[in-house]
Order: structure tokens, then sequence, then C-alpha cells
């Protein structure tokens, strides 16, 4: 197996999961070597020649690299790879990429997979997103492969997979980063706010750390890159103005019908849910606020 960006989070974690499994795996990254591991260094786009003979040997490629890079390396592949090998794609968005593999003169298996958590939380028992682009023996060794890592593979065709993305991560993380937009905005104290914070402030306050700790060309590319991430953003507002429309000219009848409305996406799901967050408002004894005003 060769790996292009095993030096990125996917990737790396890719590389482990294989090697673990007693794969041998080749990395190739535009870096240089990673915690001592060896790397090839260089472009796939413009490969060197013991890189073009990596790849040509391997029976799998992953591209785990952004998606022009990946775009790029589509013909650049089907001319180094051996027939029959399998391509495999960790983009967050498939429908350019799946159009690039199918167009392709050259048929061969290939999958797109999109691991729904980031990478340190490890693959056990965790969504897998998967799109057959070209379906074939070698693409269900490869999700079996994934399965056997404790991936939960959940299978889509390319533009469901960027609807529901849309939806799972665009809309969720523009709602937690309007959140704390809207927080910034109230000017209130940050060691008042923890100090009276309750579990659903927490919860949230929480998941904004975690995102706007992250990198944000990452979740630029969520935003930016997703084909239905601007309708999930407008739906978005439309419901913030129709809460507030509801507060403002309704009753509390009016105002029982939206919640019901909010929850029906939940479907038969909503006693777990219900208790998913009890178990999580359990856990949030500790006392943020230590140095903050009493």
């Amino acid at each position: 197996m060769v790996v292009v960006g095993g030096a990125g989070a996917v990737g790396a974690m890719l590389v482990d999961l294989a090697r673990s499994g007693g794969d041998t795996v080749t990395v190739i990254d535009r870096i240089g070597p990673v915690d001592g591991r060896a790397v090839l260094a260089g472009d796939v786009v413009t490969p060197s020649a013991q890189m073009r003979a990596a790849l040509a040997a391997a029976d799998t490629v992953v591209l785990a690299v952004p998606e022009a890079v990946a775009l790029a390396a589509v013909p650049v592949l089907d001319h180094i790879m051996r027939r029959g090998a399998l391509l495999v794609e960790t983009l967050s968005v498939k429908t350019r990429i799946h159009r690039a593999v199918c167009d392709s003169p050259v048929k061969r298996p290939a999958v797109g997979i999109n691991p729904m958590f980031a990478p340190p939380l490890g693959m056990a028992g965790r969504p897998v997103a998967t799109v057959t682009h070209q379906g074939g023996p070698a693409v269900e060794r490869f999700l079996g492969e994934v399965v056997g890592w404790g991936g939960r593979i959940v299978r889509l065709d390319a533009a469901e997979h960027d609807r529901v993305s849309a939806a799972t991560q665009a809309l969720t993380h523009a709602a937690i980063l309007a959140f704390g937009l809207a927080l910034a905005e109230s000017g209130t104290n940050p060691d008042v706010l923890a100090a009276t914070a309750p579990p659903p402030h927490t919860v949230l306050s929480a998941l904004l750390s975690r995102i706007a700790s992250g990198l944000p060309e990452v979740y630029h590319d969520i935003q930016a890159g997703n084909p239905g991430a601007a309708d999930a953003r407008k739906a978005l507002a439309a419901g913030l103005a129709r809460l507030s429309e509801t507060v403002e000219h309704g009753d509390e009848q009016t105002f029982a019908t939206l919640m019901a409305d909010a929850v029906r996406p939940l479907g038969d799901r909503v006693e777990r849910y219900r208790e998913t967050c009890a178990e999580i408002f359990g856990q949030l004894r500790e006392d943020p606020t230590e140095g903050g005003p009493p």
C-alpha cells in the first residue's frame, strides 16, 4: 500500500491502522520524515522516479490529500498504477472526485472514504462514510479492512454523501461558530459565563473550543468545498429567523409547533439522543471556573 499524504492526520491514521494489520505501507508526502518514519518526499502530481516505482508496485494507493491535489493526481496515477490496483481517496466532498474517476478512460476499482471523526479519536466504533466510484473485489476487500480496524461503514452515493455531510458537518460547524460569534457580541465576562453556565451552554462552549482550536483550512474547506454548505447556512439563518418571528409574534402553541418541527429530523431516535444528552450532562460536575469569580 502507498499512502499519499501519509504525514497528515487522516493519512497517518490510515498508515498506522494498515501497519497494525501487517500491511507494508510506503508514505509519500511533500514534507520529509515524520517522527523518524521514512517518507518519500515529493509531489504526487509530478512524481520522482522513486515515487513512480512505488506507485507502480502498489496494490492500493490512498490519496489523503486536498481536493485540488487529488483531482490533479487522478490522470497522473492512471498512467502509473498497474491495472486492477485500487485507488482510495479520503476527501470530505465526493461529487467532483467521483466524476473525475468515472470519466477517466482507465477503469479501475476506486472508493472514497470519509472518516466522520477527528483522527486522534481513533476509528474503533466510529462512522466511516464510503462512496464506491468503481466497484470490484478490491473495493470490498479494502472496506472489509476498514471494518476490521473497527470502522462502522455507511455506504452512500456521491451526491447523497455531500448532502449528508452538508448537514452533519457544514451545518453543525456553522451553528457552533455562529454561537461563538453571538456570544462575543453579548460582551459577557468569560469567567461569569463559566461560573453560571447550565449544562447546554457548557457543552456548546466545549464544542466551540474544539472547533475553533482546529486548523482553519480544514473547517474552511468543509464550508467552501461542499456544494450543499451554502444552502445549509441559509437554512440555519432561516431557522433563526423563524424562531425570532415565533417569539415576537406567536404564542405558546406556535412555539410548541416550532419545537416539534425542530426535533422531527431526529426520527425515532429522540429518546436515545435524550439519554445520550443526560449521560453527557452527568459528566459535567467539575468546576470550570477555577481562579474566576465566586
